[in-house]
């Protein structure tokens, strides 16, 4: 598991943003000041900095300079502050991103991707799942049970991928939706993803009713079983 380390003085704010982290299956450790936050970083070594440029104790540039003479620790810039010159700075300094105030979570998570993988950071996905007599290819987008070919939507597709991917972990009804639409999610529409698991279990279960892959958690979500 990548980690990632916030140093940001807006509680709530971090508290967002962990969550968001988290649900991408990143370690997340917290400084809310500049100079405990460097020597954070000291003690960790994380694969990635979410830096706010206005801090107490030390600005967010003297700690960007002083992970940089250290190490090439990935940093993306996070501030209020719109100012070109700030920008400029930043990623003269070394940084490697700069997202300013206010932003989407979900837009963070996608940069700490971007920077990560730019940076090779990222571990090659698996191109092949593997689970009993289910085979998914994660590259052809394909799935087959014993041999047969399952034709899957895409949507179908991308909700089993994300289950298969992490056997035993359990995703909201919410988490699945997000990982599968690009644009905007609302509350309410979560339930969709039941009738789509409907459709899923149809395709790749022997008995939909008695299913060994997909698995719920009543009052959770949905699981992919580890035991097959």
């Amino acid at each position: 598991m990548q980690k990632i380390l916030i140093i940001e003085d807006e509680p709530e704010l971090v508290k967002v943003l962990r969550s968001y982290l988290e649900s991408s299956e990143y370690e997340v450790i917290t400084s809310f000041r500049g100079d405990t936050g460097l020597q954070t970083w000291e003690n960790t070594r994380p694969d990635l900095v979410l830096l706010d440029l206005n801090l107490p104790g030390m600005n967010g540039l003297d700690v960007a300079k002083a992970i940089q003479k250290k190490a090439d620790t990935p940093i993306i810039m996070v501030t209020a502050r719109v100012e070109e010159t700030d920008r400029l700075i930043g990623l003269e300094i070394g940084a490697d991103d700069y997202i300013t105030k206010p932003y989407s979570p979900r837009e963070v998570v996608a940069r700490v991707r971007a920077v990560l993988r730019r940076a090779g950071k990222t571990p090659s996905p698996q191109e092949i799942i593997n689970i009993s007599n289910l085979n998914i290819d994660l590259n052809g987008h394909s799935v087959t049970r014993d041999d047969e070919e399952i034709d899957l939507t895409p949507t179908e597709f991308k909700i089993l991928t994300t289950l298969a991917e992490a056997p035993g972990r359990v995703f909201s009804r919410m988490q699945l939706l997000e990982s599968v639409q690009d644009g905007p999610v609302f509350e309410g529409y979560e339930r969709t993803i039941d009738a789509h698991i409907k459709n899923l279990r149809s395709k790749v279960e022997v008995d939909p009713k008695d299913p060994k892959y997909i698995e719920t958690v009543f009052g959770v979500g949905y699981k992919f079983s580890k035991e097959n």
